[in-house]
């Protein structure tokens, strides 16, 4: 019996290889179509391929969760036609080990990969560059803003978050970037089929830039409002109407030499509100410093992120790509609601040349958790990775292992993966 999503996956190739080879054929007529046929010889495709194995071991499970996951993206870019480009891009998560959770098998003895068999359209967008130092982008689009910490894609995780978006760069002022977006609905990493796969409303995001001589300052709101799941369980319906709120703030980084170590700094500051249909009350505050010494191929650094609580919600940011802050091990996704005081250091190096490989790179670092509000022990991290990039692979393995104290569990994660980008 063939289950659902491999039909899906079958059609979505056939169209992608019909796709492929109308561009093919197009693109010898492209004198006689004028601007389009020009536009489809001008086409590039789209291929980034990951295998990964997961392994993960938190207490009091009663299994240890093991997933291996092949993610394909496959699609194209045309070339402008009247200054527009159309890019389409599939993607397809084949589990081929699923001892794991991925919140919609039901295999609940096993910790959360939130990596569930998928088979959808990741990107389809049209990007027209028709006004001077203007950038408008529609349709279902990928986007990062600053350090991902308010809207990032994830991209750690095998399905990507993308954004049904209106987007529009400009760029006329001299070092001023203007980045505004409407977004009606983010596809989250838990995929199609789950009823946390998708979050619809009337956001807006504002992020506008100014380039300095020492670094990049940076304003930026964001309006987030999302309605209830509909056919979702009350409790996933609620998360999203309670994610719902507005966001001011500030951000500085850059980086400056001094003698030989360069110093890259990056500080933070935001406040935030409930927005529209919320029900919670809060006004909680976010803050971030952080300093780096770079010195040849070896760097160290110190910083500290705190998220206010006021002990019913947390400073929250479910558009952010979340993997990067807080360790490797994801134990705060979700900001308790006595907030978080994150402190950590970090150290690596990359070197070129290593044998085959084009860079080898390493890097560890360690945090130290406490609520925000009545200083409580939330425990300690340490991360580890090791990457080698050799022409158009990168092979990573890495590590996590949080160590629990008054909130979560023990829990160690491990990754192997293989990446290829055409």
């Amino acid at each position: 019996m063939n289950r659902p999503g491999i039909h899906d996956a079958a059609s979505a190739l056939r169209t992608a290889v019909v796709a492929t080879l109308l561009l093919a054929s197009s693109a010898a007529g492209a004198s006689v179509l004028g601007p389009i046929g020009g536009a489809i010889s001008e086409a590039k495709p789209i291929v980034d391929a990951r295998m990964r194995f997961e392994s993960v071991d938190q207490e009091p499970m009663a299994k240890d969760a093991e997933a291996l996951t092949l993610r394909a993206r496959l699609g194209f870019e045309t070339g402008k036609a009247w200054e527009t480009a159309l890019l389409a891009e599939g993607e397809f998560l084949w589990p081929l080990r699923s001892d794991y959770n991925d919140t919609l098998n039901g295999k609940t003895r096993y910790p959360t990969v939130a990596d569930p068999e998928s088979y959808e359209i990741n990107r389809l967008q049209l990007t027209n560059t028709l006004l001077p130092q203007t950038t408008v982008t529609l349709g279902r689009q990928r986007i990062n803003l600053d350090d991902q910490r308010f809207v990032g894609n994830v991209g750690w995780r095998q399905n990507e978050q993308t954004f049904d978006s209106l987007r529009i760069v400009n760029k006329t002022v001299t070092n001023f970037t203007v980045d505004v977006a409407y977004v009606s609905q983010v596809n989250r990493v838990f995929g199609k089929d789950s009823p946390q796969g998708r979050y619809e409303g009337d956001s807006y995001f504002a992020n506008l830039s100014y380039q300095l001589p020492i670094g990049k300052l940076t304003a930026f709101g964001y309006l987030l409002e999302f309605d209830p799941i509909a056919g979702a369980p009350v409790a996933i319906s609620n998360t999203a109407v309670r994610d719902s709120s507005q966001t001011y703030g500030v951000r500085f980084a850059g980086d400056r030499p001094l003698s030989k170590i360069k110093l890259a700094y990056a500080f933070s500051y935001a406040q935030q509100t409930e927005y529209r249909d919320n029900p919670l009350n809060f006004d909680n505050d976010y803050f971030l410093a952080e300093l780096t010494a770079t010195y040849r191929q070896y760097y160290v650094g110190v910083g500290t992120e705190v998220l206010e609580g006021n002990g019913v919600k947390g400073f929250t940011t479910p558009l952010a790509t979340l993997h990067k802050f807080q360790g490797w091990a994801d134990k705060f996704l979700t900001t308790p609601a006595n907030g978080i005081d994150d402190r950590y250091v970090n150290a690596g190096f990359t070197l070129k040349g290593v044998g085959p490989l084009d860079t080898l790179s390493a890097q560890a670092s360690y945090h130290q958790y406490e609520s925000e509000r009545l200083s409580l022990d939330y425990g300690d991290e340490i991360n580890l990775q090791v990457q080698g990039k050799f022409q158009r692979f990168l092979g990573t393995i890495k590590y996590a292992d949080y160590s629990a104290d008054r909130l979560f569990t023990d829990t160690t994660k491990l990754w192997v993966q293989l990446e290829y980008v055409w």
